[in-house]
């Protein structure tokens, strides 16, 4: 019998018994605003942006939220998915208590305990896998701010095994590239100066559709102001209706283009001399490498003219340094997406544009001390050296590696704590590595606010309350202008869900590792550090957002030196680094693999309404879009005989087929490739709005290539046809 059946449990355990309409009922409600409105401060958590706003409550109830004026991440403008993070509170389909896995008659289900039941179930498996294994053999999985408590307390166990899965699957490679060339990395938000930029060049970055909300914000500063914008993408997306060229790159090539591009404005003199003999290393190096990369050569890989390869690249010379080639965010692409980053940061770097306006400014963040408690101990032994030892330069954990080595009788990893992410969704190819997982590991702990897929794995899961009904630690996040936002509870948590920091501390009093948590509520914490700042929670609850001075220039003082954080202490073009670990030092260029006879490349992308997986199911949003469509060349549906509308499933080489997806026939994609929003297609009837609606791209992926430099999942190298469905 299998140890750990994937699991999907009834919807009595985790949501309500009916659903109610999206519209209401026939009688008709009161109207906005004309109830006892009381408001409160928050930083909305629906995407890694983290706005700050102000939650708008009627009668008790959630009304509407909107964006704190103060804050330099919305300027008081909510995106379309913030606005709708009212409803994450009232989805019916939210995890109401705590819930272990239990066997009876031969049949495994899961029963709804005590938290103080859920905690005694996980100490005591945690001191089981210490005492026969090593108390450094559980991995944290998280994404977002609440994994820090389980990861305070995993190492305080024993254990810093610890990843995003943002890292290996999305934000890693433009983090490693731009590190290994300047010394640091782009940050979050990124520290691109958009609103004072002359030309802006996207590459394969949906900015508009992914609503990175001061992104977008300041791009449209910019070509308010005249700025030229470049889109190289096979689809013509938003930013690419926007733009005054339009590069439909053959999917795969982008080194190509960029090499190309470097090339140009070194044999036409048009890098910025003066900044690269200054602040630059390996100019020699990278010239003499590129000569053979010239634009005739690159029509021939991406499909571009040579024209139009040369007069891109004159623009972006003609308005440097105000140039931005923007690093995208994510960049896991095709399995040489370091070095493709790296192309990107180099030619930053020819037109002068780090630390210069319009380019990259300096980020600053607020000096905030840690609240006084005891320091868990370090780890006993360097886990990545025998985990991850490929990948020397990264100093992180990588998602997909940790799960491989999760598998088997002698798998280094024996528990996992999965915060607030949805690995069968979340890691292209992984479906079966999870499933070996789950017959290995003594210990699955799901932490989480809905029922995702990934709970069907778990031992334990822990409902977390939402970001309405908590206090989590100050966004205090690298930017232009230094700023502390507050995050407070609008409510008390419905039904018996709790917030992640009391969690790991009730955990952490079971284990006795009491000591590394000794606030009685986080609000405490909170306080301490604002009193030492020069406010205080009482103040940040009034204001939301608190603005700090800068203590260093926002751009380079000119004519100063400046020192780098790289060996060299120079942007490095060539790096000796890379060099050192058997990795090319310079950005070279492999053609992609084609799609065989019969099959489209699979691009997949965001869209407004969503942040990918994790609003499909919010009532609210779900009204804006309900389900993906499949973008279809007009000449590849003439071929493959598909309509406009109509519903066909995709299918991959090894003959895995996706849920049905409606047709959308436009001129907007090349007809070598389709194009799917990511994000739906789930298969968990918990999820009762976004059960079996669209199509999972993640899952389709059969070619997934591993970047050799930081250990990232290539996502856009597999293919798939067109099969007419039935439904």
């Amino acid at each position: 019998m299998l140890r750990r059946e994937f699991l999907k449990f009834s919807a009595m355990l985790g949501s309500a018994g009916l659903m109610p309409t999206l519209l209401g009922g026939c009688t008709a409600p009161p109207l906005p605003g004309t109830g006892k409105v009381t408001t409160s401060t928050t930083v909305c958590n629906i995407c890694f942006w983290q706005c700050a706003a102000t939650l708008y409550t009627e009668n008790g109830k959630p009304w509407k939220i909107t964006g704190n004026p103060g804050d330099p991440h919305c300027n008081g403008r909510l995106c379309t998915r913030g606005t709708g993070g009212i409803a994450s509170y009232s989805d019916p389909d939210r995890l109401r208590q705590p819930l272990i896995r239990v066997e009876q008659d031969g049949k495994q289900f899961f029963k709804p305990v005590s938290w103080d039941q859920a905690f005694d179930t996980i100490a005591t498996r945690m001191q089981t896998i210490g005492d026969r294994h090593g108390k450094d053999r559980i991995a944290l999985f998280s994404h977002g701010g609440g994994g820090k408590h389980f990861q305070r307390l995993l190492q305080a166990f024993g254990s810093h095994a610890y990843a995003h899965p943002s890292f290996a699957q999305c934000r890693g490679p433009r983090e490693t590239a731009f590190g290994l060339t300047y010394g640091e990395g782009v940050g979050s938000p990124d520290r691109t100066d958009m609103a004072n930029s002359r030309c802006i060049v996207l590459i394969g970055s949906h900015i508009g559709e992914n609503l990175h909300n001061s992104q977008v914000q300041t791009l449209t500063q910019a070509l308010e102001k005249g700025a030229t914008l470049i889109t190289v993408d096979p689809r013509f997306s938003v930013p690419a209706s926007k733009s005054k060229h339009w590069l439909p790159i053959k999917p795969g090539t982008d080194i190509a283009l960029l090499l190309a591009w470097i090339n140009v404005i070194i044999n036409e003199d048009l890098y910025d001399k003066e900044y690269v003999a200054r602040y630059c290393s390996g100019f020699e190096q990278l010239t003499a490498h590129v000569q053979p990369y010239n634009p005739e050569w690159a029509y021939l890989e991406t499909g571009l003219e040579t024209e139009q390869i040369r007069t891109t690249a004159r623009t972006m010379a003609q308005a440097a340094p105000a140039t931005l080639i923007h690093p995208g965010r994510h960049v896991t692409w095709y399995g040489d997406d370091t070095q493709r980053c790296r192309a990107i940061a180099i030619l930053n770097a020819l037109l002068g544009s780090w630390g210069r306006p319009g380019g990259f400014y300096k980020q600053e963040k607020v000096d905030l001390p840690t609240f006084p408690a005891p320091k868990p101990p370090g780890p006993g032994e360097d886990w990545m050296t025998q985990v991850q030892a490929d990948y020397p330069l990264v100093s992180t954990g990588i998602s997909n590696v940790m799960i491989d080595k999760s598998v088997g009788p002698d798998a280094f990893f024996k528990g996992w704590f999965v915060y607030a992410t949805n690995l069968t969704t979340t890691i292209p190819g992984v479906q079966q590595q999870l499933e070996q997982a789950a017959q290995s590991l003594d210990l699955v702990v799901v932490i989480d606010t809905m029922p995702a897929e990934i709970t069907g794995y778990a031992d334990v899961v822990l409902p977390e309350c939402t970001y309405l009904e908590r206090y989590d630690d100050l966004r205090n996040k690298a930017e232009r202008r230094p700023t502390l936002a507050l995050r407070r509870p609008a409510f008390t948590p419905k039904y018996d869900s709790k917030p992640a920091w009391w969690m790991a501390k009730g955990l952490a009093e079971k284990l006795e590792l009491g000591k590394y948590f000794p606030w009685q509520d986080y609000a405490q914490v909170l306080d301490w550090q604002l009193k030492q700042v020069g406010t205080s929670l009482k103040e940040m609850e009034k204001v939301g957002v608190k603005t700090f001075s800068r203590k260093t220039p926002v751009y380079f003082d000119a004519g100063k030196p400046v020192t780098f954080n790289t060996p060299s202490g120079k942007i490095e073009l060539y790096s000796q680094v890379l060099a050192e670990v058997g990795q090319d030092p310079l950005p070279g260029y492999i053609p992609p693999q084609r799609p065989p006879k019969g099959y489209f490349h699979l691009n997949y992308g965001r869209a407004a309404a969503h942040t990918f997986g994790r609003t499909i199911n919010n009532p609210l949003l779900f009204e804006l879009m309900p389900e993906n469509c499949v973008w279809v060349h007009p000449a590849a549906a003439a071929k493959t005989g598909v309509a406009n509308g109509e519903y066909v499933h995709l299918k991959n080489p090894q003959g895995i087929q996706s849920s049905p997806v409606r047709v959308r026939v436009t001129q907007r994609i090349r007809p070598d490739s389709i194009f799917l929003v990511h994000g739906f297609g789930h298969t968990d009837p918990r999820l009762r709005l976004a059960h079996g609606a669209g199509a999972d791209d993640s899952g389709l992926m059969h070619n997934v290539k591993i970047d050799p430099v930081m250990g990232g999942t290539g996502m856009r190298a597999s293919f798939v046809t067109l099969v007419k469905s039935e439904a």
